[in-house]
């Protein structure tokens, strides 16, 4: 029951996360920044990736 709970935690946590990180990923190519942009594009697949694996593991 515990290890749910935490689960479902972590998933709330990576989806405000990813987007915070959408944001400013948007700000980012706004301001033509690439390096910043390329940044927040890996990890942005990073963070879904992670999202997936708990919610795998939640099911």
């Amino acid at each position: 029951m515990n290890r749910k709970k935490r689960t479902k935690k972590g998933i709330e946590s990576i989806e405000k996360e990813l987007e915070i990180h959408r944001k400013k990923l948007k700000n980012a190519i706004d301001g033509g920044n690439e390096e910043l942009t390329g940044y927040y594009i890996k990890d942005i697949e990073r963070l879904d990736k992670q999202l997936e694996k708990k919610k795998d593991i939640l099911d």
